[in-house]
């Protein structure tokens, strides 16, 4: 197959009138011209990696169900995002088996494929803890994660932790040549963030989001972060989670090879207004907001394309950072950039063509046309 008059997303984050070779559901150096598609002067990118998302179109990561699994994979597939590493939430270590060991045996067939699980909980501070369930909030504990990796088959890809609860540091010490580890819904000021990143921490989930606010005397995890060279942070850009100049200050802080857009979105995404859940708690939508019953903030209902959009369009972020941010670095942060993530001959022929408008117009997930 040969998608030919596009502009093609090259590894270099800039864009070049171009076209795309696949055989064999890879992207290829030359093609045989059997089918020919005409990409109508589309931009062509790889497709997005949403690593931390918990549901969408009224299904849950946390329901532990291949069928949902599979709901959740068409959507995000047909939205361009064609690679996922959904995140479980704080809950039971019996529920969060259940949802390894579905997730282990989900064919990964069809829509957006499976790389990975998030596990965001159950190792967190109450104090931050957000849209999570306080009755399992624990303390970090590497044997339970082990038992969760193998139940998943090794699916584990990030971990998030609150480094300056008990047992934090020795955790991160335990698993950080297994997983990536993230810090995450915490409490934790300069230094021990930045003890969390010299014991191997490399993400931060969610920026800004459940954490201390930066302050000019009091930098805290935002700080540290910055300071490291060497972490990925998390950003939600959704309209909702982040004021736009914050998001534009954070692009100035961090640069577009450090940022991992993210939509961190429930199941309420791609829904009507209304009564949904997330980890067996009541989530209220209206409009793109999606709250607590006491007005918190529960996750997004907003899909990464959508965030990427509002990026672009709402935010004044550049088109190239917005992808970059949306589908090269998550791809890196979660180890699978040797797949995924680029539009290089030899990785899976993950594409979306978008318009000028940044509507999606076709997505070929392993090379084939899915929308």
């Amino acid at each position: 197959m040969i998608i030919k008059n596009i502009k093609v997303f090259g590894e270099d984050g800039h864009f070049e009138d171009g076209e795309i070779y696949i055989e064999h559901g890879l992207i290829a150096e030359k093609a045989s011209e059997d089918c020919v598609i005409d990409g109508e002067g589309c931009m062509a990118i790889p497709g997005l990696t949403d690593i931390h998302f918990h549901g969408c179109v009224g299904r849950d990561f946390g329901d532990g169900s291949e069928a949902s699994i599979r709901e959740m994979a068409a959507y995000e597939g047909r939205e361009g995002i064609t690679t996922i590493c959904p995140a479980t939430l704080t809950l039971s270590e019996r529920q969060l088996t259940k949802i390894s060991e579905a997730a282990k045996n989900y064919d990964n067939t069809q829509g957006a494929i499976l790389c990975g699980i998030n596990m965001e909980g159950p190792f967190i501070n109450a104090k931050k803890k957000g849209a999570q369930n306080e009755a399992y909030i624990r303390k970090p504990d590497a044997d339970m994660f082990e038992r969760l990796q193998k139940a998943s088959g090794g699916l584990y890809k990030l971990v998030d932790i609150a480094p300056e609860i008990e047992g934090a540091m020795d955790f991160i010490d335990a698993v950080k040549d297994k997983v990536t580890v993230s810090i995450a819904h915490t409490t934790a000021d300069y230094d021990t963030a930045m003890e969390a990143f010299e014991r191997g921490a490399r993400h931060v989930t969610h920026l800004y989001n459940a954490m201390p606010p930066i302050l000019h005397r009091e930098p805290g995890v935002i700080g540290a972060a910055c300071d490291r060279e060497d972490v990925r942070v998390e950003l939600i850009c959704d309209g909702i989670h982040i004021h736009p100049a914050v998001v534009r200050a954070a692009f100035k802080m961090f640069g577009d090879d450090r940022i991992v857009m993210v939509s961190d979105s429930c199941e309420a995404c791609g829904m009507p207004d209304g009564k949904y859940q997330l980890g067996g708690l009541d989530v209220w939508l209206n409009g793109r907001r999606a709250t607590l019953a006491d007005g918190t903030i529960a996750s997004s209902a907003t899909n990464l394309m959508g965030c990427l959009r509002t990026a672009v369009k709402e935010m004044g972020i550049p088109l190239e950072s917005a992808v970059k941010c949306a589908a090269v670095n998550p791809a890196k942060a979660i180890g699978v950039y040797d797949q995924y993530g680029s539009l290089t001959p030899g990785k899976t022929a993950n594409i979306v063509l978008l318009d000028e408008s940044l509507n999606v117009k076709a997505v070929f997930i392993r090379g084939e046309k899915y929308r």
